[in-house]
């Protein structure tokens, strides 16, 4: 099949797939698509099997304004032709946290450049990009867990302001490369108690629910 029959091909399995329930579901806990069919997870990964790696398919799947499509394009995406500058173009679309958490899952943590692309995000201030950061080294510290002491203090520094002053997901995402960060090894957890130990009393709310995030991860 050419690109156009492959497209055609897998937008007829998601019709045959879709369920309006869940579509319904997710629009009502803020998760918005131009077109959305509802089908669950397990089932697009069946639909992912069918196929082999492929840049031009994924690149004209992402492009597509379709949920699905989108979940798709990162689990066709091939490593090694998805370049860092078409990275900044993915992430620079994104517009909802379920394509954040799944993209940066199934594609953005086994890029060969995603510690420096991870670290370069988290340091931005647009919304996306600083979540598909966190979220990205968050994976790594589960596949690899090491990380050089100068990326360290730029993911504790990034991880804690954004933590105390980003947005409800970038805030997420930070909390959880903290995490992380900590389960790798006592020594990270004792640095990380070792930042936020004044913030126990503090008036803010925001250092005392880092400080409790800490505290509640060390026992």
């Amino acid at each position: 099949m050419d690109l156009h029959e492959q497209l055609k091909d897998i937008k007829t399995q998601f019709r045959l797939a879709m369920n309006g329930a869940v579509s319904q579901s997710m629009r009502e806990k803020g998760l918005v698509y131009k077109l959305n069919f509802g089908v669950e997870l397990p089932r697009i990964k069946q639909i992912a099997a069918r196929y082999e790696k492929n840049h031009e398919l994924a690149q004209a799947l992402w492009k597509e304004d379709i949920r699905e499509c989108k979940i798709l394009a990162a689990l066709l995406q091939p490593v090694e032709t998805f370049l860092p500058e078409i990275a900044d173009i993915w992430v620079e679309s994104i517009r909802n946290i379920e394509i954040a958490e799944l993209t940066s899952m199934n594609l953005f943590c086994h890029l060969p450049y995603a510690p420096a692309k991870s670290l370069q995000w988290i340091a931005g201030e647009r919304e996306y990009f600083q979540v598909c950061g966190f979220l990205t080294i968050a994976r790594l510290l589960m596949q690899k867990g090491d990380m050089d002491d100068r990326a360290e203090n730029e993911l504790l520094d990034q991880a804690v302001t954004a933590f105390l002053s980003g947005p409800y997901h970038v805030r997420n995402a930070a909390g959880a490369a903290i995490r992380r960060f900590m389960q790798f090894s006592e020594a990270n957890a004792f640095r990380m108690c070792r930042r936020v130990e004044t913030m126990k009393d503090s008036a803010l709310p925001d250092e005392q629910l880092l400080y409790e995030l800490v505290k509640a991860e060390v026992e």
